[in-house]
């Protein structure tokens, strides 16, 4: 089933229709709730304000992984449940989530030896992962598997594996997966008002669809706070005085040439001058470096970097690398914002858990924060479980741990998996849709007519942020390319050139906070 908002729409615009439970947010975290309740065969509705994925859940360092440094916390049951994690990832959307190798350069022997126990620890916390399992290798090695890597940095080293992934294709077959087992799935869906019953616990929800301007009321049993960064502001909608549940920081990503770092092996720095681990990392045939850790007052839904941030990470990767990169050099920035559990005043955001929480209000709201994406099918389970028990349903068991996603196929090398046979039947239909739009990019008009038609795309933005990655991959790429997207979708979503116009230049005003 494709994802149908006009279907969806219609669906949930019938008032006599009684949800057992709707879930407020389409990242990450809302995608695995609605997905887990629906493989329970329960009646599910997501709401986004704004498209799948636009917060955190794009903004992520691509990983799949146990978390290097929640190891040297102490966090040790985190990076068991988060390497467990991996693995059924990997089993249940090979398409989207595949192995990668990383090197751990040392300074020192000393340095070497502990890294290879630590190593060996993640190892162990993996089980029968499948994953390779890591090892010592020589300054030689080093340099062969990374030969821009600066040789004054690599005494010897340690190469481990873990996954790597794409966010926004991994959270769209989640959100397929979740309609085709009956989940009503809406963006640009903005939610109002929480109604709620003579006992005061919410009955309803009411919602704007940003398109029309309409306001619809769903009847729902139980409400699943999965807002990301805005939780507090969402439960502010039910209770007023709600006590902050989270701490956000923003973390950067800078992304550059392929040449940078040649080869197919990430490099992690350890510890950097301010104790975060950072990545550089070969993705979808560029360079992306990160990510900071930089606590904010307030959460935006457009954050930008600081010249600081994009200082730090130059510097950082310039210690690593022979080819020293500047800010010319880079092709694009993007900013996430991380929803971390508050631990009390003072602590540093870098120091706090990527555990996740649920809180159930009076009026049986379920808010669920924190966490991270490779546990993110780990807290669909958990949150379903706490929804279950406060709205009174009936239970059921979790039906995610084995369950392949939208895409999933042996052998299928391409990140649309089982959709790529079909994405490439319309090129062959339509010679004009076969043409790449910019030079030296995967992005053709058949990948646009097909996330238009079967992926919700709404809008120029969704387009070249999330249903393709080209504006986290080369801004300027992405706005040669907008025309011709804005084009194609006028065609297929029936709007005039006035539209087009507007969407061009609306792109172009979001394309500030992708250069540095």
């Amino acid at each position: 089933m494709s994802l149908n908002r006009t279907a969806a729409l219609k669906q949930l615009a019938q008032h006599e229709v009684l949800l057992d439970i709707v879930v407020v947010g389409g990242g990450a975290t809302g995608a695995s709730v609605a997905l887990d309740a629906a493989a329970r065969g329960l009646k599910v509705a997501l709401l986004e304000q704004h498209d799948f994925g636009k917060g955190t859940s794009s903004r992520s360092t691509k990983l799949i992984h146990g978390g290097v440094r929640y190891l040297a916390q102490g966090n040790f049951t985190l990076v068991r449940d988060s390497l467990h994690e991996r693995t059924r990832l990997r089993k249940n959307a090979p398409h989207v989530v595949h192995e990668m190798s990383f090197i751990v350069p040392c300074a020192n022997k000393l340095q070497q030896w502990w890294y290879v126990f630590g190593f060996k620890v993640y190892d162990w916390l993996s089980g029968s992962s499948g994953f390779r399992k890591s090892r010592s290798i020589s300054k030689a090695m080093c340099l062969e598997l990374v030969p821009t890597l600066q040789p004054a940095r690599a005494v010897g080293g340690v190469l481990y594996s873990d996954g790597q992934f794409d966010d926004c294709r991994l959270l769209l077959n989640m959100l397929q997966t979740a309609a085709e087992r009956g989940a009503n799935i809406l963006n640009y869906a903005r939610v109002e008002k929480l109604n709620k019953n003579e006992t005061g616990k919410i009955s309803e929800i009411v919602f704007s669809d940003l398109e029309s301007g309409a306001e619809h009321t769903i009847r729902t049993r139980c409400v699943v706070n999965a807002t990301g960064p805005f939780c507090d502001s969402f439960r502010r909608i039910d209770k007023t005085q709600s006590e902050a549940l989270i701490s956000a920081s923003q973390g950067v990503h800078i992304v550059l040439d392929q040449s940078f770092l040649e080869g197919e092996t990430a490099v992690i720095v350890p510890k950097t001058s301010d104790g975060r681990v950072i990545f550089m990392i070969p993705w979808l045939g560029h360079v992306l470096v990160g990510t900071t850790d930089t606590p904010i007052e307030t959460a935006e839904l457009e954050p930008c970097a600081t010249q600081q941030e994009i200082d730090f990470l130059l510097t950082t990767a310039g210690q690593y690398l022979t080819k020293q990169p500047a800010r010319s050099d880079i092709l694009s920035v993007f900013t996430g914002i991380r929803p971390l559990v508050r631990k009390g005043k003072g602590t540093r955001t870098s120091k706090l858990s990527r555990d996740h929480v649920i809180v159930v209000s009076e009026s049986g709201m379920v808010t669920i924060t924190g966490g991270k994406w490779t546990t993110a099918r780990r807290m669909g389970e958990d949150c379903v479980n706490r929804a279950i028990e406060v709205a009174g349903l009936t239970p059921s068991p979790c039906a995610t741990v084995e369950l392949r996603l939208h895409g999933a196929g042996h052998q299928v090398s391409s990140l649309y998996g089982t959709d790529a046979a079909k994405i490439e039947q319309l090129a062959f239909d339509d010679p004009e849709l076969s043409k790449p739009l910019v030079a030296g990019y995967l992005l053709r008009g058949a990948e646009v007519v097909w996330a238009v038609r079967h992926e919700m795309a709404r809008n120029v933005e969704d387009i070249l942020a999330r249903r393709s990655r080209l504006l986290f991959l080369n801004v300027a790429a992405a706005e040669t390319a907008a025309p011709e997207v804005a084009r194609l979708m006028a065609c297929e979503l029936g709007r005039d050139s006035d539209w087009e116009v507007e969407q061009v230049s609306e792109f172009k005003r979001l394309t500030h906070c992708y250069r540095c």
